[in-house]
């Protein structure tokens, strides 16, 4: 009989699914107070140092079970490919990147709202996954469809739908895929 074996496959995004759980459920504790305090990005003081803090840590904070879901269920499911072909460490420093970017992108554009969640994160996995099967020449057609339907979508939405949701975070994460992706061509694990 075979012997089944439970494998840590995707150490980065199965770690950064664990800390958004427990941002979320922090939370929920706190009656929002954590999420807004540590896990949001919006304008406030350049002398504050959780300023700088929470351009990274607010992809970990979610507005509450279904929009954690939502970001985690893309991310878990497109993401450990994408792990497995560029490595633990370059996946990292791709979702702090990520952060970065899109957290700078609010505090400066958007000095009136809140920021936070894991789509700009989810958004550029995505557009980095298409980039799995990438060879020297060519760019694969499946690319080319991931940036019409996922961010051409997003420019849509951006501009006939006003809700809450941040479809310029989902542009700018995708745009950080695009590069990482162009810029990883070829690199193996």
């Amino acid at each position: 009989m075979r012997r089944i074996v439970i494998r840590f496959n995707a150490p980065v995004l199965l770690t950064f699914a664990l800390l958004s759980l427990i941002a979320l459920i922090l939370g929920n504790w706190t009656d929002g107070a954590t999420t807004y305090r540590y896990f949001s990005v919006y304008r406030s003081s350049l002398g504050d140092p959780l300023t700088y803090l929470r351009m990274f840590t607010h992809v970990l904070g979610h507005a509450d079970y279904s929009h954690y879901m939502n970001n985690m269920l893309l991310l878990l499911l497109v993401g450990p490919v994408v792990e497995e072909k560029y490595g633990h460490r370059t996946i990292f420093f791709s979702i702090l990147l990520t952060a970065l970017v899109t957290g700078l992108v609010q505090f400066v554009f958007f000095p009136n709202t809140v920021l936070l969640g894991a789509s700009g994160i989810v958004f550029m996995m995505i557009v980095l996954s298409s980039f799995t099967e990438m060879r020297k020449e060519g760019i694969p057609i499946t690319l080319i469809l991931v940036v019409i339907f996922y961010l051409g979508g997003e420019l849509l939405d951006g501009i006939l739908n006003r809700d809450t949701v941040s479809q310029l975070t989902h542009i700018v994460g995708g745009v950080c895929g695009l590069i990482f992706g162009f810029s990883y061509k070829g690199r193996r694990r």
